[in-house]
């Protein structure tokens, strides 16, 4: 079954979709401050701190291994560029990772109850 573009264009934009931000950081404190000011911004809906969890990478022409915290935001798809901004701003990391992931659907009462807490 084929999809109409105009229908993939309005489900992009309504309010049957969320968004993933994730991040990670160095320091359990750092992941929390970043939490805590995307959710009381209403940049995201919720934030979850999970970890610590050990990354290996290459930086600066070594191989690393560090001990990192994740940061899981859920957002609506009209605040990632803002989340995304300010996760940049107060990120301790010279290029740190901010990945987004795009969920085309889900328990519509969470994703209503998502889209409200964005809303300043």
């Amino acid at each position: 079954m084929r999809i109409a573009a105009t229908t993939i264009r309005r489900r992009v934009r309504g309010v049957d979709q969320i968004c993933i931000v994730t991040t990670v950081v160095d320091a359990r404190a750092v992941a929390d401050v970043l939490a805590a000011a995307a959710v009381a911004g209403r940049l995201a809906a919720c934030a979850q701190v999970s970890g610590p969890v050990d990354s290996t990478y290459w930086w600066e022409s070594r191989m690393e291994t560090t001990r990192e915290w994740t940061v899981v935001f859920k957002t609506a798809p009209d605040r990632v560029e803002a989340l995304i901004d300010q996760v940049r701003a107060a990120h301790p990391y010279e290029v740190p990772e901010v990945l987004v992931t795009w969920v085309e659907g889900g328990n519509p009462d969470y994703t209503a109850w998502l889209h409200e807490q964005t809303r300043p």
